[in-house]
This record gives C-alpha cells, sequence and structure tokens, in this order.
C-alpha cells in the first residue's frame, strides 16, 4: 500500500542530485495539491495518493508549524484504466513547487487527450507504470537494526525501546535530524520485533 507520508519513491525512477528553484513556480501546498487532484479527476484517474514527506492531517493539508523537509520529492500515484500509475517529480527545491510540476504535467498530457492524441497519451502513461508497493526499496543495503539502534542483536526489549527513544530524539528533523535517519530509526525499530 502507497501512503502519503513519508515520501514513497518509486524504485526503479532516478532521483534529482541537486534540485533547482523556480520563482514562478511558488505556490502554496495546498493549492498545488488541489491542482493535481482535480487534473487526475478530470483526466479519469481514481485512488489518488500524493506522497511527501510533509506530514499531513486528517484532512490532507499539510500539520501547521512544519519546515520544507530536505527531500522535497513528490510522487503522485493513482488508477487510470485499470492499472496504477505513478508520476514522480524532485527537480525543484520545494513540495509546492513539484506538485506545480506534476500538475502542470498531468495538464499537459490531458491537452494530448484532447488534442486527438490519445494513444500518445498511453503510451506516456506506459511509462509512467508504478511499480507494485513491495517493489518499493532503498537505492542502499539498510543497516541491521541492531547497528541503527547501537545494541546487540540478542539486547532484552527493554534495552532496545531505551536506545529507540534515544535514537528517535536524535533522528527527529524538529531537533536537527533529518526524515531519512528518523525513517532509519524507525524502520530498525520495527524489524527488531519488540
Amino acid at each position: 500500500m502507497i501512503d502519503a507520508f513519508p515520501l514513497q519513491w518509486p524504485a526503479a525512477w532516478p532521483r534529482t542530485s541537486m534540485p533547482e528553484r523556480h520563482p514562478s513556480m511558488v505556490r502554496d501546498f495546498n493549492r498545488n495539491r488541489d491542482d493535481v487532484i482535480r487534473q487526475l479527476d478530470l483526466l479519469g484517474a481514481s485512488s489518488v495518493v500524493v506522497s511527501t514527506n510533509m506530514q499531513a492531517r486528517l484532512d490532507g493539508t499539510p500539520r501547521s508549524g512544519q519546515r520544507e523537509p530536505s527531500d522535497s520529492g513528490v510522487a503522485v500515484y493513482f488508477n487510470l484504466n485499470g492499472e496504477q500509475q505513478c508520476i514522480p517529480c524532485d527537480k525543484w527545491d520545494t513540495v509546492s513547487q513539484n506538485l506545480r510540476a506534476v500538475a502542470l504535467t498531468i495538464e499537459a498530457l490531458r491537452g494530448l487527450d484532447r488534442w486527438g492524441a490519445k494513444e500518445m497519451v498511453n503510451a506516456a502513461f506506459r511509462g509512467f507504470k508504478a511499480l507494485p508497493a513491495n517493489a518499493i526499496v532503498t537505492p542502499y543495503k539498510a543497516q541491521p537494526w541492531h547497528e541503527v539502534l547501537e545494541v546487540v542483536p540478542t539486547a532484552s526489549p527493554e534495552v532496545i525501546k531505551a536506545a529507540y527513544r534515544q535514537k528517535m530524539l536524535k533522528a527527529h528533523p524538529d531537533q536537527g535530524g533529518s526524515s531519512s535517519a528518523f525513517e532509519e530509526v524507525q524502520r530498525a525499530y520495527k524489524e527488531s520485533g519488540v
């Protein structure tokens, strides 16, 4: 299953090494997210999930007071014509700008459809076809859980929990950590089986 948070980037899609700033694409997050959803609705898509590193409230709007995440990538998953698709973007340096780029991309593809080039739209979406959720992997070999938590593999549940809490405090983005470090600690704790 694809989640909205944290960002679930498609495994086979390369990442941009240096995101760019694009002042003309600066609009607010909610407006850009709504535009993506509207464009997909006009295209006839369903089951839309906008995956980012912005924590969202239950209504889908971002929690207030968040800093821009270090990874500003966006991956928009949806079903179209019975197939799961994904349009990822990390070219720009803010989540909002990447959402805007995805909305403009979908709008351009809709234009091809309206202008009589429907097979070209289908060919484009074959390129965006999403991999199954269980194929989403990290691009590196993850450290064993006990190395991340800095405990021995045979540590007691109490020791593991204490190490987890300590690591979570250090890795939390609000405490100077990063989203990726935070996610790594969470993954390690889940793998510990405690």
